[in-house]
C-alpha cells in the first residue's frame, strides 16, 4: 500500500541533505560571488572575449579523448553514467573540451580566430575539503587560431588584470614552464622513465602506477619524501625542440616588457594530456595545500585530436570557490559587496498596502538604482519596525491613514540619530535621489 504524501513527511523521518561536496550558496554568500562574477564579466568585455555556454552533460568519449584515459580525472573522478538509450554520458569535469567541441560543431574555427570565455559548474568525484569540492564553478578563457607567444601573454595579462582589480596581485605568483612539442616530450619521457627506474625505491605507490602510464605527472607530486629526488630529475626545459624554446623565450621577453614577474618551474606539467608548449599557474601561499588559483596553457593539438583541423589554441581556468575563499581569507572583500537595502517601505492597513505597492513600483521606475523592499504580511507596528531594522536599510518609509489623507509619506532614519520627516510624494523622489548620490539630507 502506497503512503500518502503527508505520511512521507512524518516526524522522525531522515531529512534529505545535499550531496557531500556539492554545496548550497546561501544569500549572505551570493553577494560576494556576484561581485567576483561581475568583475570577470566586465574584464572579458574589455579584452574582447565573447561568452559561450555549453551543456553540463557531454558524451564520455569527449573527455576520454581530450583529457587522457590514464589521467586521474578520467580514471577516478568523473561522474559517468549510462542514459536510457545506453549512451555513456559524463558531467563535465572541466570546460576546455566542451568549448572545443562546441566551436567545432558550430563552425567557429573555420578560417577564423576566436576569443571565448565561459563560466559554470564542473564535477569531479574527489575527497571534499576546503577549496576543493565535487561540484565547483570555473571561469575559463580559450583563444583559437593564434600560434604566437603574444596570445599566450595576453591570456596571462588578462588574468593578472583580474588579480589587480580584485586586489590580489600582491598575493599570487606566476609560475611558467614549457612542455615543448609532442616529439620532444616523447624523447624526454624515455629519459625521465630511465631516471625514475634508477630511483624506483623512492617512488610512492601512486608514482609507481604513473611510471608506465603518465610519468611526467610524477613531477607534480607533493610527497615531501620524494622532493629531493624530483628536484634532481632531468628537466624538460633541457630537452625542448628549437621552436618551443624560441616560443618560450619570446613569451618571457614579452612578460618582462609588460612588467609581469614570474618564476620558471621545471616541475610544472599540468594534469591534462592535451597541453603542449606554454603552461602556467598562478599560485598563492594563503590557502595552504590548495595553492593554485588559476592554471592554463597552450593545447595546439586538441582540436585535431577531437576530429577537427589543426588549430593553435591557448586558455586557462580558475575556480570561483577558491577566488572567493582567497578574498575572504585575506580580508579583501569590499564593503560595498555587503551593501544592504536603501529603503524599507512599511504600510499600515489594507488601504495603505495597496497605495504602498503602487508607490514602490513608481519609485523603482523613476529610480532604477534604488534598492527598496516592501513589508508584506501582518504584525504590529513594533514588529514591523523590527523587521525594517533587521533588513539593513538606511531608511524606512511609513505609510498609514494620516499619510494617505495628506498625500505624504513619513521618512525615518534607521541608522542615524536624525528626526523623522514627513515628505510630500512629490518631494520623495528628489530626497531619495540625493541618497543615491551620496548627498546629505538637509
Amino acid at each position: 500500500m502506497s503512503k500518502s504524501p503527508a505520511s512521507q513527511n512524518e516526524p522522525g523521518k531522515k531529512k534529505i541533505q545535499a550531496i557531500r561536496g556539492m554545496n548550497d550558496l546561501l544569500p549572505e554568500q551570493s553577494a560576494l560571488w556576484q561581485y567576483v562574477e561581475g568583475q570577470v564579466h566586465a574584464l572579458m568585455q574589455r579584452y574582447g572575449y565573447a561568452e559561450i555556454r555549453t551543456p553540463i552533460v557531454e558524451q564520455t568519449a569527449l573527455f576520454k579523448r581530450s583529457i587522457g584515459e590514464v589521467t586521474d580525472i578520467v580514471e577516478k573522478e568523473m561522474y559517468t553514467f549510462d542514459d536510457r538509450n545506453g549512451d555513456s554520458l559524463t558531467l563535465r569535469p572541466e570546460g576546455t573540451a566542451s568549448c572545443v567541441r562546441a566551436a567545432m560543431e558550430h563552425g567557429l574555427l573555420h578560417n577564423q580566430t576566436q576569443r571565448l570565455w565561459y563560466q559554470g559548474p564542473m564535477f569531479r568525484h574527489e575527497r571534499p575539503q576546503k577549496g576543493r569540492y565535487r561540484q565547483f564553478h570555473q571561469v575559463g578563457v580559450e583563444a583559437f587560431g593564434l600560434e604566437g607567444p603574444d596570445i599566450d601573454v595576453e591570456t596571462i595579462l588578462l588574468s593578472a588584470r583580474l588579480w589587480k582589480v580584485l586586489g590580489l596581485y600582491e598575493h599570487v605568483t606566476l609560475e611558467l614552464n614549457s612542455l615543448g612539442s609532442a616529439e620532444a616530450r616523447a624523447a624526454y619521457r624515455d629519459t625521465l622513465v630511465a631516471y625514475f627506474e634508477q630511483h624506483h625505491a623512492l617512488l610512492d605507490e601512486d608514482s609507481r602506477r604513473r611510471l608506465t602510464s603518465n610519468p611526467m605527472r610524477i613531477l607534480d607530486s607533493k610527497n615531501p619524501d620524494m622532493a629531493e629526488m624530483l628536484d634532481a630529475a632531468p628537466q624538460l626545459m633541457d630537452h625542448l625542440d628549437d621552436e618551443s624554446r624560441a616560443h618560450f623565450e619570446q613569451l618571457c621577453a614579452l612578460l618582462d616588457a609588460a612588467g609581469i614577474d614570474y618564476v620558471i618551474n621545471p616541475r610544472l606539467v599540468r594534469g591534462l594530456d592535451y597541453y603542449g608548449r606554454t603552461v602556467f599557474e598562478w599560485t598563492t601561499t594563503a590557502l595552504g595545500s590548495q595553492g593554485t588559483v588559476c592554471a592554463g596553457g597552450r593545447y595546439d593539438g586538441l582540436v585535431e585530436q577531437l576530429g577537427g583541423k589543426s588549430t593553435p589554441a591557448v586558455g586557462f581556468a580558475m575556480g570561483i570557490e577558491r577566488l572567493v575563499l582567497l578574498l575572504d581569507t585575506l580580508g579583501l572583500v569590499p564593503d560595498t559587496v555587503h551593501d544592504e537595502l536603501d529603503v524599507y517601505l512599511l504600510p499600515m492597513g489594507e488601504a495603505a498596502t495597496a497605495a504602498a505597492l503602487l508607490l514602490g513600483e513608481r519609485l523603482r521606475e523613476s529610480l532604477p538604482e534604488l534598492r527598496l523592499q516592501m513589508h508584506c504580511g501582518s504584525g504590529s507596528f513594533k514588529s514591523r519596525m523590527k523587521k525594517a531594522d533587521r533588513s539593513g536599510a538606511r531608511l524606512a518609509l511609513l505609510l498609514g491613514e494620516d499619510e494617505l489623507a495628506e498625500g505624504s509619506v513619513a521618512l525615518k532614519f534607521l541608522r542615524e540619530e536624525r528626526e523623522q520627516r514627513r515628505l510630500s510624494l512629490a518631494e520623495l523622489t528628489d530626497t531619495l535621489t540625493s541618497l543615491l548620490e551620496g548627498e546629505s539630507f538637509a
